[in-house]
């Protein structure tokens, strides 16, 4: 006797294939002018799960046994970064996800923090230091 949990598995995955493709990862560009193209980029992550049995009887043939069973998936699409295309250059912008508390913010914006102290100390450093001439 053939089991129909084949046939729920393949119709299973035949329905994330559809929901699936490249253009859920990568998607469609997007052009803004002559110049600039967006690129989507997400990350998709799915799971799924099928099993069964046969209710063999009591009394009676086991061939003719009923089956219950079932199959499921679960599918999530997350934006991560854009492709940024600008004339010959191309950036990675990633999308950040919010800080949920203190810390999380603070060590978010320590790069920025750094960069504004590394400015201020040159600036500092190029006021003190006097500017060479030549004289001829």
């Amino acid at each position: 006797m053939n089991h129909p949990l084949p046939d729920m598995m393949s119709g299973t995955m035949g329905k994330i294939r559809e929901m699936i493709g490249a253009n859920a990862i990568v998607g469609d560009p997007i052009v803004l002018g002559e110049n600039l193209t967006i690129i989507p980029i997400s990350k998709v992550s799915f799971g799924f799960a099928g099993g069964g049995s046969d209710f063999v009887p009591k009394s009676g043939n086991a061939s003719d046994a009923p089956f219950g069973g079932g199959s499921g998936a679960g599918v999530n699409i997350t934006p991560i970064a854009f492709l940024v295309c600008k004339d010959d250059n191309v950036r990675l912008m990633p999308i950040a996800v919010p800080a949920s508390n203190t810390v999380d913010r603070i060590l978010d914006q320590a790069p920025e923090l750094l960069d504004r102290i590394g400015g201020i100390l040159d600036d500092r450093r190029k006021a003190k230091t006097p500017e060479l001439t030549v004289e001829e």
